[in-house]
């Protein structure tokens, strides 16, 4: 069965709860809550709802939204001209532009928007990832090419909106976009960090920032 092992872990679940939509599975070592594997949309109708989205480069009211991220990831760069890839930037790549205007060089990459895999053949200084990590069907893999694409000493800035408990979730608005399928907590991310070497930083409810420490 598809939902008997977490797709980040890899460890036994156990069912957490259900809606309208779908069913929900929790990991019972790292807590990620997962939808059911079976209610997934397909590539295409992934992509429908994408297109949806309205990501104006020129909107500042998404520019103000993604300041919640680039201004903590800033604070812990170690200089001001450093080398980053945005990891599902979605088809208005707007973060990316706001830290190049900071010095940066940025590289973009999306499964359905910039799908150029040339740029995941180098390192980098930092990756960041605003809004995408919920949509992982198989997050370990994607954490997985994190590890390989992140210089050591590198930056994790992740922007996702982080449950809490069974019955902030049972009410939770986030879980009811279908797109959105893998959900994390703090503890989630503590977790990853204690196994993986991150020094883990917790600015606002929906970002999280990640030092590597490991050479």
């Amino acid at each position: 069965m598809p939902n008997q092992h977490c797709p980040l872990c890899q460890s036994n679940t156990r069912f957490f709860c259900q809606d309208k939509l779908r069913a929900y599975w929790q990991c019972q070592n790292c807590t990620l809550v997962f939808a059911d594997r079976n209610a997934l949309l397909s590539a295409q109708d992934e992509l429908k709802q994408y297109q949806l989205h309205n990501n104006d480069l020129n909107d500042l009211g998404y520019r103000q939204f993604l300041q919640r991220l680039a201004q903590p990831l800033q604070q812990h760069l170690a200089t001001p001209a450093l080398s980053g890839l945005d990891y599902g930037c979605g088809p208005g790549p707007l973060l990316a532009k706001m830290l190049q205007q900071q010095g940066h060089t940025m590289a973009i990459w999306d499964p359905f928007f910039a799908a150029d895999d040339k740029v995941l053949s180098q390192q980098y200084d930092f990756i960041t990832c605003s809004e995408a990590i919920e949509h992982f069907i198989q997050p370990a893999i994607e954490w997985q090419k994190w590890q390989d694409l992140l210089k050591p000493k590198g930056v994790l800035a992740i922007m996702t909106k982080r449950y809490t408990c069974l019955e902030a979730f049972q009410n939770w608005h986030y879980k009811t976009d279908p797109t959105h399928v893998s959900f994390f907590s703090e503890q989630t991310f503590r977790f990853l960090a204690d196994r993986d070497g991150y020094k883990l930083h917790f600015p606002t409810n929906d970002v999280v920032i990640m030092q590597r420490t490991k050479d």
